[in-house]
């Protein structure tokens, strides 16, 4: 589709003006994909021959003068967490190397299907995705196409999802965050993630991490195309007083919202370290927001923000033991060892201790309501630094340290990038808003992209 971002608006400017064929589209998309997937490694499986298919189907209906849907003739491709019609789910994991093909698509696979979109295939993901750098010594970890000199931490779980959208293979594709599974990889990678509140978008026929807090979000090279993919999937929510799907009818179509008189509030006390580049960003994003016209806080917590999302993890760890301990304790063992590991440490987590997390989290959660009384959206970076080196990163230490919060108290949050290091790093700015809240925070995301500009990204 030539050197520009790739768009779901391209998409459809291409087969509007008669520029591209869906099937031409497809044909291209997948002559890219298998040029660079070789090295960079963010698929698992390609669907080619109903890819083919649905795009002729799309050229006949135009053909005929029939109305298109909205992502008509548009590449997507999807986490292997997810069924396909006609492919495996696999989860990353060798312990499901002989799952059958899925029988039917997942319901979020056929609202796609169902607007037009073309499912080009499947995209790695860290096993059973338990892991936020993106590693799977087990089946494979995709290239972070931004330096392609270097190996780098893709991010993760969604981590070949991030890179087939970053690296211009396709327009858009599908993750799951149930700790920051689909902002981690937007931040390293250098795209767009949106991470919905649980509930608003159908999981079944997804292999589940932890089901409390498992949802589905979209990567994309723009905000308007995280917005028109929300639009296809959740429900409509037009009996919400504030004209949620409108909204995102306006933000699909590229308006830009103003930001005058708007409140943000920045946590003073994350506990958290920055990369001085990340930080340089960070106050960079601040400053913007102000020239924009709106109000920018600090504010403290009554405990450090790395505090109130430590309990996370250990919720997931627990869930994600009940449902795959099974796997983790074979003998002999295929799992990935660091995902094996934080598999088992929900083994020994007592009751008792689960009770107290509940209290916690509830204890928080009202105060952050409190928050959002005030202030119309929490700001931050996505990660507290760029992707490092495969290698020099510590899969012992999670990199979610900004995302987890938003899991675990019900909230909403975009990621998107906002500034690069000298060697052309993306670093991702964090809008969280509370839950079923996406419109505010793609109209926010969507004036601080139209003011950013292009970024000079590899």
């Amino acid at each position: 589709m030539g050197e520009e971002l790739y768009t779901l608006s391209r998409v459809r400017e291409a087969l509007q003006s008669g520029t591209f064929s869906a099937v031409e589209i497809v044909e291209r998309t997948l002559a890219e994909i298998k040029d660079e997937d070789a090295e960079l490694h963010a698929f698992v499986a390609l669907d080619e021959e109903r890819a083919r298919i649905d795009a002729g189907h799309i050229d006949a209906l135009r053909a005929a003068g029939a109305p298109l849907g909205p992502l008509a003739g548009a590449p997507i491709a999807i986490k292997d967490l997810i069924d396909v019609a006609g492919l495996p789910t696999k989860a990353g994991s060798l312990t499901r190397a002989d799952a059958p093909p899925a029988s039917a698509d997942a319901p979020l696979v056929a609202r796609l299907r169902a607007a037009g979109a073309i499912i080009i295939g499947k995209t790695h993901t860290v096993e059973y995705a338990f892991g936020g750098w993106g590693i799977n010594e087990a089946v494979g970890t995709p290239l972070n196409p931004r330096d392609r000199a270097h190996p780098r931490t893709p991010g993760g779980s969604s981590s070949g999802s991030a890179v087939a959208v970053a690296a211009g293979l396709v327009p858009a594709a599908i993750g799951t965050d149930t700790g920051g599974s689909v902002r981690l990889p937007a931040s390293f990678s250098g795209c767009v993630g949106l991470k919905t509140t649980v509930g608003l978008i159908d999981v079944g026929h997804v292999v589940p991490l932890a089901p409390s807090f498992d949802s589905i979000g979209p990567l994309t090279n723009s905000v308007a195309d995280a917005a028109a993919l929300l639009a296809v999937l959740a429900p409509p929510q037009d009996d919400r007083s504030s004209g949620w799907s409108g909204r995102l009818a306006d933000l699909a179509k590229g308006e830009i919202a103003l930001l005058e008189g708007r409140r943000f509030a920045v946590i003073g006390n994350t506990g958290i370290a920055l990369h001085s580049e990340t930080a340089r960003v960070f106050s960079e994003t601040q400053t913007r927001l102000r020239r924009l016209g709106a109000g920018v806080e600090e504010i403290l917590l009554p405990e450090s923000l790395a505090d109130v999302s430590a309990p996370l993890g250990e919720i997931l760890a627990l869930e994600a033991y009940r449902l795959n301990g099974r796997f983790a304790e074979a003998a002999p063992n295929v799992m990935d060892s660091a995902v094996r590991g934080r598999i088992l440490a929900g083994r020994d987590i007592p009751a008792h201790r689960l009770g107290a997390i509940r209290e916690h989290r509830e204890i928080v959660k009202r105060a952050f309501a409190m928050i959002f009384d005030r202030f119309d959206a929490i700001i931050s970076p996505t990660t507290a630094l760029p992707a490092p080196l495969i290698g020099e990163h510590d899969e012992s230490a999670s990199p979610a340290l900004f995302t987890r919060f938003v899991n675990y108290l019900d909230l909403a949050a975009l990621s998107l990038p906002m500034g690069a290091t000298p060697a052309g790093l993306p670093i991702g700015f964090q809008i969280v808003v509370p839950g079923l809240a996406e419109p505010l925070a793609l109209e926010i995301g969507g004036a601080l992209e139209a003011d950013r500009g292009d970024l000079p990204l590899p």
